[in-house]
């Protein structure tokens, strides 16, 4: 009697750290920089590490995650076919960094000397990969790292991803659990602190997949944050997505624009500004526990020199547009990821991303939820409300449409407590006078956030 209530003990001890372990992975939404609205396919070692080390920089405001999105395998970036893109793989099938590109990864090193030197300035480092496994893996039927198994009986060749033909998707069968356990130990041992999947959370989405990768990455015993792309995922998926990843896209990309118009009504890439807005209250009380519902990256400032999509550029969206996007990420508590190239960082994005009470919403705010109900006259207009430390109240006002507005209303018609309250912009530092009421102008496609306190 006595050893079967101490194994019980230990399996609830077991079950209590494991998922303590789950949560502390991210314990607030993640913040950090990812290479795609700047570099595409296309980032090397020392672009990666000149915007590494303007993100150390800006460590104290809680940017943490420096991020190496899609192609770093690639030799050829530019090549138009995936043939001409001349993936670099090692004797298992799996995925290296191009050393051409990567000059570090030199004798069989991996991303561990770049790993290291990120964590050496106080970051955490991550890449993207595509779900599945090579098809170059399986034409040679490699075999797979600490297995019995060869790259053939991993692959499923009748899926593949829609818009990237270069991966077999993996079986859900012990020959797929150890492709991906052999794929989260290489990168655990590279010391990958993050990892994006990519075609595995909508069209289509994989929850085998996920489940394999997941469990791959609790088998390695490292922290990793895993990301869960593209959007939107489907709300119906929500309580199953949640138990794998700490993020996932409630959003396709979304880009600098505040809207876009599609030739065909049921495609959604690329999403605006205008998008996130209606993808985000479809997951209010989602965003808790070290799960976050991601409604993309932050395509702010100097999107260049090879962005994901068009032109080198400076972002379209206009400096209020901008701020918007920043706030409406802020209070829905989705996590921050920049897209800018941050060696050319312009003093209004600086000032942005350097708001730490802005970002303190983000990171510690709780109820967070739009107000569904407000008076007439309020058609262009988005609120969102969150609750700070005490009696601290957080609102958000928005104006979607095209033009100015003037907005003139009771605090109780916005989703507060009836009565009187002393606020403050959090972007422009205004102080308002005790009131009973909001009286703000916003501009086209602009905001006000306000930190309120009852007036005694």
């Amino acid at each position: 009697m006595r050893n079967s209530m101490q194994a019980v003990l230990l399996i609830f001890l077991l079950t209590i750290a494991g998922a303590t372990t789950a949560q502390e992975v991210s314990p607030t939404p993640p913040m950090g920089w990812n290479s795609w609205d700047s570099f595409g396919l296309t980032i090397d070692e020392a672009d990666f590490k000149a915007n590494a080390s303007v993100l150390a920089g800006l460590h104290s405001y809680g940017w943490t995650y420096a991020v190496i999105d899609q192609g770093w395998y690639m030799r050829n970036p530019f090549g138009d076919k995936l043939q001409a893109r001349d993936y670099a793989l090692d004797a298992n099938g799996l995925l290296v960094p191009a050393l051409n590109r990567f000059p570090s990864a030199a004798d069989g090193q991996g991303f561990k000397p770049l790993a290291d030197w990120v964590h050496a300035q106080g970051l955490k480092f991550g890449i993207h990969i595509v779900r599945g496994v090579p098809k170059q893996a399986v034409a040679a039927d490699v075999p797979i790292a600490d297995s019995g198994f060869h790259a053939k009986d991993v692959a499923d060749t009748a899926d593949t991803c829609p818009w990237d033909d270069s991966n077999y998707g993996v079986r859900d069968t012990p020959a797929g659990q150890a492709y991906y356990d052999a794929m989260l130990a290489l990168y655990a041992r590279w010391g990958v602190d993050f990892l994006k999947v990519d075609c595995i959370a909508d069209h289509p989405y994989r929850i085998s997949e996920i489940r394999q990768i997941a469990a791959a990455i609790g088998k390695t015993g490292r922290p990793i944050v895993l990301s869960l792309s593209p959007g939107p995922t489907q709300l119906s998926h929500a309580a199953e997505i949640q138990q794998y990843g700490q993020m996932w896209r409630i959003s396709n990309d979304v880009w600098d624009g505040w809207s876009f118009v599609h030739e065909h009504p049921n495609d959604d890439f690329p999403m605006g500004v205008r998008d996130v807005f209606d993808r985000l209250p479809l997951w209010v009380g989602q965003a808790r526990d070290g799960h976050w519902p991601d409604a993309d990256m932050l395509p702010l400032g100097m999107l260049a020199p090879h962005p994901g999509l068009g032109s080198p550029r400076p972002s379209r969206l206009t400096p209020d547009e901008q701020r918007t996007l920043l706030t409406l990420h802020a209070i829905a508590r989705s996590p921050l990821i920049l897209g800018a190239n941050l060696t050319k960082l312009d003093d209004v994005t600086r000032g942005l991303i350097t708001n730490k009470e802005v970002i303190a919403i983000n990171q510690t705010s709780r109820d967070n939820h739009p107000v569904t109900r407000l008076p007439k006259g309020f058609d262009s207009v988005r609120v969102w409300v969150a609750s700070g430390r005490g009696d601290e109240r957080y609102l958000a006002i928005f104006n979607l449409d095209d033009k100015p507005v003037t907005l003139d209303t009771a605090w109780s018609a916005l989703g507060l407590n009836s009565g009187s309250y002393r606020a403050r912009d959090l972007w422009s530092g205004h102080r308002r006078k005790a009131s009973m009421r909001l009286a703000v102008d916003l501009p086209a496609h602009g905001c006000a956030l306000l930190v309120m306190r009852p007036a005694l």
